[in-house]
Formats: structure tokens, C-alpha cells, sequence
């Protein structure tokens, strides 16, 4: 008896619709929480840039205690220690602007949510990022944290971002950013254990950082230090630039390259009804 052609349709190809199905259910519940309980949904965004902020903190501190150890190392351990902001983010279900590309990018192709939408919740979101960052800051104002040399380290961080970086480079890079840590996140969906969605969504923060690409919320952290700590030492049009060519650099990684890729693999642009 000779061997029978498997019968396959398309819907056979849609490798991980559970997954996307999942982020479908994610932007009702965002929607739901912008229309019905923003103070929730600001404190929510909030908690994202205070985490990333904090941890920013961390990193100058270790990059700054381990000066004389060999580079690499210094910048692999500074990656890792940096990794432990996303995997708190997305384990709170915190809200943080750079997730929600991909996101949102999914609910617009299947239609779930406006455009309209999507772009005042990338408003609200990233303005409660910033705010998250300003609190941090704030407090750590009155203590003594900030070292002169971790001042030091900020503001040549916050120069190469700015004078140092064009804005094709800016942009290039945060599409980097962004599709390491949007796939990472998506892989992380993949699976229920606690230790296994921590690799991965770990895995892509720690390449992105030890590259030096370009997260614009993680550098809007860095410029509200700049703010408290150094005001005059900053180029503000470059400032500028940066978050401009950021945000679309990271919209485009996370949006589209993940996004709106997998929404595509997934399935047609019509949710179907059980």
C-alpha cells in the first residue's frame, strides 16, 4: 500500500495562532483599561518607565564600579542586569510603549481596534513612561546614589545618542532595539513556565543593550536624568532627534518586523467567530 498524500489546508500553516490570539485578547483589555480606567492605565505606564529607570540606575553603577575589569565583560554584565527590567515589566503586565508596537500592530491588521486608538494609547502610554522616569528621579534627587562618576557615565551615554548618533543611524538601530525585544516577547508567549518566558524575554534585552542599539524609552530615562543632573551638558535638538527617529526606528522593529509579520503568518485579516 503505498504511502497517502497528506491533506492540508492554510489554516494548517498558522504556526502560532494561539499566540496571536492571545495579543488579540491583550488590546481589547488595553483598549477596555484606556476608555474606562485611565488613572489605572497611566499608573500602569508609569510603573514601566519607573522599572526601566531604575534599573537604568543600576546599570550606571555597575559600569561605573567595574571600570577597570575588561569591557566586554563589564558591558555583558550591565546587558543582563538591564535584561531584569523587561522581564518585570512584562511579568506585572505593566504597560511599556515599545511592547505595545507589536501589540497594536496585530490589532490593526485583524481590525480589533481604530487607528485612532492605537495612536492615542502610543500617546498615553509613552507620556506615563516618561512620567514613571521623572518619579524615579525625583526621589533619587535627595539621595546619593548618582555618583559624580555615574554622572559622568550618563552624560557621555546621553552624547553619543545625541551629537555623536545621525538620525539614519538613530533610526537603524532602533530597529534593532525593538525586534530583539519584541521577538523575545513573543517567543516568551509561547510558553507557561515562569523560568522559560524569563530566558527569552531576557535573551533579547541583553543583545539589544550590549550592542548599544536605541529603545526610545530607555532613553528618554536617560535624558530626564540629564535633567537633574546635568541640564546644561545636554544637546536638546539632539535630544530631540533622538526620540523622533527612535520612536519610528522602534515602531518598525516592533511593529512591523514582528508585529505585523506574525499577525500575517497567523492568519486572514478576518477574526473568525465561534
Amino acid at each position: 500500500m503505498g504511502i497517502q498524500k497528506p491533506t492540508k489546508t492554510v489554516a494548517d500553516t498558522y504556526a502560532s495562532r494561539e499566540t496571536i490570539q492571545s495579543i488579540i485578547h491583550s488590546v481589547a483589555m488595553k483598549e477596555v483599561m484606556l476608555d474606562k480606567a485611565m488613572p489605572r492605565y497611566i499608573l500602569k505606564s508609569m510603573l514601566s518607565g519607573f522599572l526601566l529607570t531604575i534599573v537604568t540606575v543600576f546599570m550606571l553603577a555597575m559600569k561605573t564600579q567595574m571600570a577597570g575589569a575588561l569591557p566586554g565583560v563589564v558591558n555583558l554584565m550591565g546587558a543582563t542586569a538591564f535584561s531584569i527590567a523587561l522581564v518585570f515589566i512584562v511579568l506585572t503586565q505593566a504597560e511599556l510603549l515599545t511592547s505595545n508596537f507589536m501589540y497594536m500592530t496585530v490589532g490593526l491588521y485583524y481590525r480589533t481596534v481604530s487607528f485612532g486608538k492605537t495612536m492615542w494609547l502610543f500617546t498615553i502610554c509613552f507620556l506615563g513612561n516618561i512620567l514613571g522616569a521623572f518619579v524615579l528621579f525625583i526621589l533619587m534627587y535627595f539621595t546619593k546614589v548618582m555618583t559624580p562618576e555615574m554622572v559622568t557615565a550618563l552624560t557621555s551615554t546621553v552624547d553619543a545618542k545625541t551629537v555623536a548618533s545621525t538620525w539614519q543611524a538613530i533610526l537603524v538601530k532602533a530597529i534593532f532595539a525593538n525586534f530583539f525585544i519584541n521577538i523575545g516577547i513573543y517567543v516568551s508567549m509561547q510558553f507557561k513556565e515562569g523560568l522559560s518566558k524569563t530566558f527569552f524575554i531576557a535573551i533579547g534585552v541583553i543583545i539589544f543593550v550590549f550592542m548599544g542599539y536605541e529603545h526610545v524609552v530607555y532613553n528618554a530615562g536617560l535624558f530626564v536624568g540629564m535633567l537633574f543632573y546635568n541640564f546644561d551638558a545636554a544637546s536638546w535638538l539632539g535630544v530631540l532627534k533622538n526620540i523622533v527617529f527612535a520612536f519610528i526606528g522602534n515602531y518598525i522593529g516592533g511593529g512591523i518586523f514582528v508585529g505585523l509579520l506574525f499577525a500575517y503568518f497567523n492568519g486572514t485579516r478576518h477574526i473568525e467567530q465561534k
